[in-house]
């Protein structure tokens, strides 16, 4: 396994430089909208003189208000248009995966996951070109689904080694009815990416690894790519550091 990332949004970035560098920490670095308003191609060679330690470097794009599943067209087009964005970046950094949301609601959809599915096709089957291209992955996280399915089908639909999933923990303690087994059993041949995290079931509080109910030690048994990104989205250093301490412990990394 390999060492694991720490998630940090792009402004954040210069305020825990030093922690970063002291550490020599990994990083998934997250471009919210905002941020992309006003990104240069510039600010974005420059990262590489901030990162003079050379971490390794995951991506984690924008999702709130978008729908890569939108049936509006223009949403769709909204949405796309800063995906885009996130590949110019992807194009300078050179990231190993970059974590999209699924936008999958099945209240939303009405139950219909078949029309969500047929729109995200139209969203993702270009940008797996542009990943193909890159050398990278598009990896898809699981947010308020409650059971594998439809990740499953967007899965086996596109059928792209470039386009993987990202597991969440901490939303999958929060929002899942159906066993880990289950879940294991239906995306460990398409995880790319892990997102770390915990809590208690009551609320997406991004607790430190073991401080909530998320059992840590039945999934990394049930974990099959010893390969794919680990990320911890600790939202505090002390919480990043205990988190890491945790993963070494349970990883033996």
């Amino acid at each position: 396994m390999p060492a694991p990332h720490i998630h940090i949004p792009y402004p954040l970035l210069t305020e825990h430089i030093s922690f970063l560098r002291k550490h020599r920490l990994d990083l998934e670095l997250y471009f919210g909208g905002a941020a992309l308003d006003g990104l240069t191609a510039g600010a974005v060679r420059g990262l590489r003189e901030t990162l003079d330690y050379g971490p390794a470097l995951s991506i984690h794009a924008p999702f709130m208000d978008l729908s890569p599943g939108a049936v509006d067209s223009l949403v769709r087009n909204a949405t796309t248009e800063r995906f885009r964005q996130v590949f110019d970046i992807a194009g300078i950094l050179r990231p190993r995966a970059i974590v999209f949301h699924s936008g999958y609601e099945k209240w939303k959809y009405g139950l219909h996951t078949e029309l969500w599915l047929e729109k995200s096709l139209l969203t993702w089957e270009p940008f797996i070109e542009t990943a193909a291209a890159l050398g990278i992955s598009i990896a898809i996280e699981n947010i308020f689904e409650e059971d594998p399915v439809n990740l499953r089908m967007l899965m086996e639909r596109l059928g792209s080694r470039h386009f993987g999933i990202c597991f969440d923990t901490g939303h999958f303690n929060l929002f899942s009815k159906t066993p880990l087994e289950d879940w294991m059993e239906a995306l460990n041949p398409y995880i790319v990416e892990l997102h770390l995290h915990d809590n208690d079931g009551t609320a997406d509080q991004h607790l430190p690894m073991g401080d909530g109910s998320f059992d840590f030690g039945l999934f990394f048994g049930l974990l099959k790519n010893r390969d794919c990104i680990h990320t911890l989205e600790a939202h505090t250093q002390e919480h990043a550091l205990r988190s890491i301490q945790y993963h070494a412990n349970i990883t033996g990394i």
